[in-house]
């Protein structure tokens, strides 16, 4: 595994430095539970589930595009992997699915939505479905999937070559 060059969330900071501040740090261990495997073993599924490393890292990457450029933003014709017809397509990992283009797609996609969040404030109401939440609800509810799924990183890099850590 790459060495730890996450930055910590500030542990004094107004209420969108601190929330912001987390997600970058899910984001950023994304990225470093990830990085540093071959393709296969990105794509290699250890569960009965599609759940992958490469699949997983597909899947937050839509999900920021969803939420932020989608929700958030208002913009039109976001792409994602997944559809009606697809419920799962973002955890599909094509055979010619490189990692490290997995991993800089999402890495792009975190910066589109960083680039959204300094356009927007946190009691502004989405401009995208509807408007039923505001931004502040879509950056805790992204903590929280971005979260979630490192810690299915963090179990699926120890399963795959004996990595462990934060």
């Amino acid at each position: 595994m790459q060495a730890d060059q996450r930055v910590e969330p500030p542990e004094t900071a107004g209420e969108l430095e601190t929330l912001t501040g987390f997600l970058d740090y899910f984001r950023a261990t994304v990225v470093m539970k990830a990085a540093g495997l071959s393709d296969a073993e990105g794509a290699k599924r250890l569960l009965p589930s599609l759940t992958t490393v490469s699949g997983l890292v597909q899947h937050l990457t839509d999900v920021e595009g969803f939420w932020f450029r989608d929700r958030v933003d208002g913009q039109q014709d976001v792409p994602t992997r997944w559809s009606e017809e697809d419920p799962d397509g973002e955890f599909r990992v094509s055979p010619q699915g490189s990692l490290a283009g997995i991993i800089a797609d999402y890495e792009a996609a975190c910066e589109q939505s960083r680039e959204v969040m300094r356009r927007h404030g946190l009691e502004d109401r989405c401009r995208g479905g509807g408007g039923k939440q505001n931004v502040r609800w879509v950056l805790v509810h992204m903590i929280e999937e971005t979260g979630r799924h490192c810690g299915h990183l963090d179990i699926l890099r120890e399963l795959l070559d004996g990595s462990t850590g934060d």
